[in-house]
């Protein structure tokens, strides 16, 4: 694991705070005082900040939901609706989500208890691929396209698309880099069309896949490990 991240992870702040600490000069490793951003640390490494041991993070947790229509990404409602939690055992309500999904959304849903990646993933500033397939009410025109991707303002800000792709007679693939509340079914209302079933398909290298609606699983280290380029915190 990358020193700064390591360090985060510890509780020494933000990855830019904890590289100036390293390069301060305040943080060593087996009793040698490191300046390298790029150096590595490994879990029987006794790294120190200002002599204060920094002990080793916890492994990360991340599972993939499929989000149901019709639940919430809260940990509680006050209407008593229900929420993505309750498809979830008990020591998994501890997570928390990376991204909503509206409650007549569906699809896939990112849950973790590593708030360093939680951020970074919805950093604007990243620009994380999130893929969705979109049941329209009718067939999307083609002179639609070059609008939805140029892009124009909302309520929430400048929204844009990607991508914009159909892949049925009123079926669309949409890749979004941003995260503007209900931006999609806002935009196609825009040029005239009704958002009638909207799933989120992938995260990043993280696809839905096969899962059925309500179904979860622990995503496997490749998986994390593929989310850390996409969630390295802006400068």
């Amino acid at each position: 694991m990358r020193l700064n991240r390591y360090l985060a992870a510890s509780g020494f702040g933000s990855r830019r705070a904890c590289e100036q600490l390293i390069l301060d000069g305040k943080v060593s490793i087996n009793g040698h005082f490191i300046r390298e951003l790029a150096t590595s640390v490994g879990e029987e490494d006794d790294v120190r900040v200002r002599g204060k041991q920094a002990l080793p993070p916890k492994a990360t947790t991340v599972i993939a939901l499929h989000k149901p229509k019709g639940f919430l990404c809260t940990k509680s409602d006050e209407k008593g609706r229900r929420t993505v939690f309750e498809l979830l055992p008990p020591p998994l309500r501890r997570l928390n989500y990376i991204g909503r999904l509206d409650l007549d959304s569906e699809g896939l849903l990112l849950l973790t208890d590593d708030g360093v990646l939680a951020q970074a993933l919805t950093h604007p500033s990243r620009k994380v691929d999130k893929e969705y397939l979109v049941t329209l009410d009718k067939a999307l025109p083609e002179d639609a396209i070059p609008k939805l991707l140029k892009g124009f303002h909302i309520e929430g800000g400048k929204a844009r698309m990607e991508s914009v792709r159909p892949v049925g007679p009123r079926l669309v693939k949409v890749v979004l880099r941003q995260g503007i509340k209900r931006q999609i079914r806002e935009m196609f209302f825009r040029v005239g069309l009704e958002v009638k079933r909207l799933i989120r398909t992938r995260i990043a290298n993280v696809n839905l896949e096969s899962m059925r609606p309500g179904e979860w699983r622990p995503l496997q280290k490749r998986e994390i490990a593929s989310l850390q380029p996409a969630a390295t915190i802006a400068k």
